[in-house]
This record gives C-alpha cells, structure tokens and sequence, in this order.
C-alpha cells in the first residue's frame, strides 16, 4: 500500500464505474464475511490444533484481527460479494491463524490508517504489501515474508515511456497515498527540481483504485505500484495499461505487529511452518505471485 511499496482489484470495462470493479479471482466460497463500520470484513475459522505458543491475551479472544488495504490486488481486494477480502494477502493470514490455532477476521481499512491502528492496538496484525522499512519499524514490528519492487505502467495506447525514476521529471504520477512510490516519486520531484529540470507532479489518491482511474483518464501519465501488483493490473486491463521501464528497489514485505503484543515470535514461527510444509509456496502459486517467494524470514528485516 505500498510504504506500502508498492498498491487494483479493478477489472477495466468501458465505462469509467465499471473499469474499477471489484475482481474475483480465486475467490474462497468458504469464507463466511461481516460488515462491520462500513469496512469489509471477512472471518476465517482455523483447523486443527496449534503447537505455536500465543500470548493468553490473544488466545482467550480467540480471534486475529487483521487489517489490510482491500485495493492491491492480486494481494489484497474485496471479492465479487462486495464484502469479503481476499487475495495472497487474505490467504495467507488465513493460514497464520490455523497454523496459531486462532479464527481470523480481515477488515478493509485505509492503507495509511493501518499502522497507526496498529499501535493504538485497534488491530492484532496489518497484512498490506507493507515494505518492511527502519522508520516503520520505529512504530511497529514486522515479520518478514515476501520480496517485491516496484513497476511503472502507462496506457498501452498514447502513454509514456520512463526507464526509470530519472524519467519522470516533467511527468504526472498517480500514486496511492502513504506508499513507498508517492515517498520515491516526490523524492524524484526534489532532484529533477534541484538539477534544473521540471518537477515530478505527484498525484496521491485514497487507495490504488482512484490512482489507476487517472491513469486510465488521462489525468495521470504514469502509474507506480508493487511489481506483482502492477503486473495484475497490466494483465486485467484488457489491452489498456502497459508495463514501462524496469522495476527496481527490491524489498521486503513485512507482516506489521503491535509492539510489545508478543505476537512477533508466534507469527514468525506459523509463516516458517507454512514455508516448511508448502502452504507458503501454494497460496503464493494460486495469486501467480511465487517469484516473490522468500525461503528466511525474519523479524525486522528492514533493508533501509
């Protein structure tokens, strides 16, 4: 979301409302789903018995509460109920809480509203293709668990070329608010102004939907999302978007935690059960994402 790195669950069609509808891909028809404050929400029940070791605080509530960005799909997105959340993101938290012997319960929350929420322990973990990073870690713990950079996309007909952040000087960018790439693209802005060039004009959108939306309307010239996000939505665009450039700041994601919640270990210990006995690699495999696949994770694993 993204720094989220890196934030599209919309499937383009020819009217403006129905290109970013919501996408179903690999749904799960199993998950039972509530609404609760007008944000999405879906609860999964856990299987089997835990050998994990869970804080007792979280053990009696029974549940995960999990918050996640519903607008980066492949990872995250409402599906075609219009109400559960799910993609890698979603299912992958799913088998954390089986593998903690814990329910799961994912609501839709703003990207720059999670890690706040976070600390004010409104929420037990933030699954949001969050990019582990040394400021985040300052508020937050993170678990570490997939690898991934960012792309650049443009309309496949009349858009611009960049190769790389360098390129964007003078250009419109449509970016999703509180992301590595609105953090990278007005960091760009600075140095093409400093080396006497134009500016970057950022365009920061709510969620990745409004920031494909301008793409798509001309309002934006290029679009900046996570690698495998920005692939989706190249391949769902119908001919529409295109990828540009070459991607580049390869980073961890990070399942953030509340710090001092204790849930740091247990979480590190389901995600590398998951990576031992193959969960891992075939929830990545379903959502077409498994080059992001990461064989060590760690507990604040921040590169920078």
């Amino acid at each position: 979301m993204q720094i989220k790195h890196q934030r599209f669950a919309a499937i383009f069609a020819t009217s403006a409302v129905a290109a970013f509808g919501l996408s179903a891909c690999g749904s799960s028809n199993d998950n039972s789903s509530s609404t609760s404050s007008g944000s999405a929400a879906s609860t999964q029940a856990s299987t089997g018995s835990s050998t994990i070791a869970v804080p007792e605080a979280i053990k009696s509530k029974g549940t995960l509460v999990v918050a996640s960005d519903a607008s980066y799909a492949p990872n995250e997105f409402i599906a075609s109920d219009g109400k559960t959340v799910e993609g890698a993101d979603a299912d992958l938290a799913k088998a954390i809480g089986k593998e903690l012997g814990l329910k799961v319960e994912v609501k839709n929350v703003g990207f720059d509203s999670i890690i706040p929420g976070l600390a004010a322990k409104k929420y037990d973990l933030g699954m949001s293709s969050f990019t582990d990073t040394k400021e985040r870690e300052q508020t937050v713990d993170f678990v570490t668990y997939f690898n991934a950079g960012t792309s650049f996309y443009t309309k496949a007909q009349g858009g611009t070329e960049v190769t790389g952040l360098d390129d964007l000087c003078g250009k419109t960018v449509a970016v999703e608010k509180g992301t590595t790439q609105a953090d990278d693209s007005t960091a760009q802005s600075k140095k093409c102004k400093a080396a006497g060039k134009p500016e970057v004009k950022v365009s920061t959108f709510p969620d990745q939907n409004g920031a494909n939306l301008a793409i798509q309307s001309g309002r934006a010239q290029i679009g900046m999302a996570d690698s495998p996000v920005a692939a989706y939505q190249v391949k769902k665009s119908n001919g529409q978007f295109k990828l540009v450039g070459t991607p580049y700041g390869e980073a961890p994601y990070g399942i953030a935690i509340p710090k001092g919640s204790g849930l740091d270990e247990p979480v590190l210990a389901a995600v590398k059960q998951m990576i031992a006995d193959g969960t891992y690699k075939q929830i990545l495999t379903k959502w077409g994402i498994e080059a992001g696949a990461i064989s060590n994770p760690v507990i604040n694993g921040a590169q920078s």
